[in-house]
């Protein structure tokens, strides 16, 4: 490994460190305050709040289960994981990504029996409450957003910014029921939201499904890749070109490279490595050099 590489996989691996201990510390807020909106709703009587006390515990697990997938991603490759273990975001994505399909199916119920049966609501403990809510997400948030934003903990923040978003509703909801008594602010509202959630899960899921099916990163064109290799000085053509995902935020590409020349090859390698770290942030590149006679040009194949 060259010192370069040493120092790129040494400050990602920090990174890693304090990202994984912020989930950690998201967690553990995120856990107290479920308990405390728990006994608030207990003591109100309130059923919006112990159900927002549910979402919370769900925001619990989803963060627990991003810290695993980064603590698993860190592990060194092993004879058995040749790769390391990188791919464990991409899993922790999905699951996280699952679970809020869940939130929102169990959120659209509620708000549709809320419609139909609405309910008397203590508007002033509901907005005290979601108050301190959404300052605790805004804290969670925060927490998250010091580290690389990983496809893992975009999903983690999804659960706790639905969280955020749930909590501005029920202070909104809260404020207009204080004021006006209209109790169907709260399921309209929700729907609202549920519309944005659902939206930003079904990306998330769709990001994490084709990383572990190995598509080529969403970020990237197959054909730009290989037509940008097939310009370096001493190049032929490149065919069998692979770009995949080793984890959210690794790269990999294996490809044949022809020549015209053998002896250029420390030449093209060296350049061509430094193209695609640079240009694509491709860090692990597998190429084996060809001569031939007959001309292939790329074609993604």
């Amino acid at each position: 490994m060259t010192p370069a590489n040493h120092n790129h996989s040494h400050h990602h691996h920090d990174h890693n460190h304090h990202g994984q201990r912020g989930l950690y510390f998201a967690a553990g807020f995120t856990l107290a305050f479920a308990a405390v909106e728990a006994g608030a709703g207990w003591w109100a009587n309130s059923l919006a709040l112990l159900s927002d006390a549910g979402h919370m515990l769900t925001d619990t697990s989803a963060l627990l289960i991003a810290a695993l997938g980064a603590w698993l991603a860190q592990r060194k490759p092993s004879p058995r994981h040749s790769y390391g273990l990188g791919r464990a975001e991409f899993i922790a994505a999905l699951v996280n990504g699952l679970l809020m399909l869940m939130v929102v199916g169990v959120v659209v119920v509620h708000a549709v029996e809320r419609l139909q049966q609405p309910l008397e609501v203590k508007g002033e403990t509901v907005s005290v409450v979601a108050f301190i809510g959404l300052l605790l997400n805004v804290l969670v948030l925060y927490l998250l957003g010091h580290g690389e934003a990983d496809l893992n903990r975009r999903a983690a923040a999804l659960h706790v910014l639905s969280d955020l978003l749930a909590s501005i509703v029920a202070l909104l909801s809260g404020l207009v029921i204080v004021f006006t008594g209209w109790t169907l602010i709260d399921p309209l509202l929700s729907m609202l939201i549920v519309a944005f959630i659902l939206y930003s899960t079904l990306r998330l899921l769709r990001e994490a499904l084709h990383g572990l099916m190995e598509g080529v990163p969403l970020s990237l064109s197959l054909s730009a890749v290989g037509a940008d290799m097939a310009k370096q000085p001493g190049v032929l053509s490149v065919h069998d070109l692979h770009v995949w995902s080793l984890s959210s935020q690794r790269l990999a590409l294996s490809a044949h490279v022809v020549l015209a020349d053998l002896g250029q090859w420390d030449a093209v390698l060296h350049g061509m490595r430094n193209m695609l770290l640079q240009r694509y942030g491709i860090d692990h590149v597998t190429l084996q050099p060809e001569t031939t006679t007959r001309i292939v040009r790329f074609e993604g194949s």
